[in-house]
């Protein structure tokens, strides 16, 4: 029996689209396979109106937690909470504005949650900028080290007794493996003197590993846990300042690549998702993860003295004991 003329073809097609699905579940990780709930538990998320933060968001409101989205575009934030409510059938979504280039807006946020929860079990600081060009924010820090490290920063000190009379509660800091590549430059921190906009983020990155370390330091006995990850390469609007994204036809022909090689925002969430549900991890503080996994990090990450350095810097800088 012969068979038809575009069997081939379509057996052929059918194979590298399967390969392709294959391939892309590969390339996206580890999936987080815990059915813990956690109604009843106050979870904060930064920039959860997209990407990461709102399938983060999404999926653990799924799991019965009240969410408090914190974020800059606050119309933007309502349309993804009515979203997450409608597929999750939880009303319990709350939107709060959050600027993390505001020193002001950062204040105004704590003091509202402070003074209106009860408790905070779980804070996820997941909002970044990535490798734009040179900004300000509105205080005058340099962009990426504005709203990765110091905007945070603020956040999580002026959070820090709510979490801890919330404990057992968790701390979790989306990272990135560019911190292997980064370095702390105290001559020039904010950039005022040379910016690079890949230096600049990598510093962040590393930024965020050293707040992590020094406070674990000031978290010690509290039953509060800080624990931070990389998410993977991700396609989300976090890249819009790459080269590529700038390009019309570099963005088409590198788009199959791109599919393949990069994370969903669905599995860039799942290390978060494992640090904040996990029961395992509970007296787990100071690591580092991708994956669902336990890693290592950079050298730069494990240095004491700079890690202390920066906490006096970011004190001193967002005037943190002064709020």
């Amino acid at each position: 029996m012969r068979l038809p003329r575009f069997a081939l073809p379509i057996s052929i097609v059918g194979t590298i689209t399967g390969c392709t699905v294959i391939l892309k579940d590969y390339m996206g990780g580890e999936r987080y396979k815990g059915e813990e709930r956690i109604a009843g538990k106050t979870v904060i998320v930064t920039g959860g109106n997209s990407g990461i933060g709102k399938e983060t968001a999404r999926e653990l409101a799924r799991r019965g937690g009240r969410i408090i989205m914190g974020c800059r575009d606050i119309d933007k934030c309502e349309l993804v909470r009515k979203e997450i409510i409608v597929e999750t059938a939880n009303r319990n979504i709350e939107c709060r504005k959050l600027d993390l280039a505001s020193l002001g807006s950062i204040r105004a946020f704590c003091k509202s949650i402070n003074a209106s929860e009860k408790h905070i079990d779980i804070l996820i600081n997941n909002a970044g900028v990535m490798m734009c060009p040179k900004q300000l924010t509105e205080d005058g820090f340099e962009l990426q080290l504005g709203v990765n490290h110091l905007g945070h920063f603020l956040l999580t000190y002026l959070l820090m007794d709510k979490l801890k009379s919330s404990a057992p509660s968790r701390i979790i800091i989306v990272s990135s493996r560019i911190h292997t590549q980064g370095s702390m430059n105290f001559s020039d921190l904010n950039s005022a003197k040379n910016y690079n906009k890949v230096d600049a983020y990598a510093q962040s990155k590393l930024a965020n590993l050293l707040h992590q370390k020094e406070l674990v330091k000031h978290l010690e006995g509290s039953n509060v846990t800080v624990n931070s990850l990389h998410p993977g390469v991700v396609a989300t609007e976090l890249g819009r300042h790459l080269p590529w994204s700038n390009s019309y036809f570099s963005s088409i022909l590198l788009k199959p690549l791109k599919f393949i090689l990069m994370k969903t925002p669905v599995q860039g969430a799942q290390t978060t998702l494992y640090l904040a549900l996990d029961p395992s991890l509970e007296n787990v503080t100071g690591k580092y993860f991708s994956d669902c996994k336990e890693t290592e990090t950079a050298p730069n990450a494990l240095d004491d003295a700079a890690a202390k350095r920066l906490w006096a810097i970011s004190v001193a800088w967002t005037r943190a004991d002064k709020s």
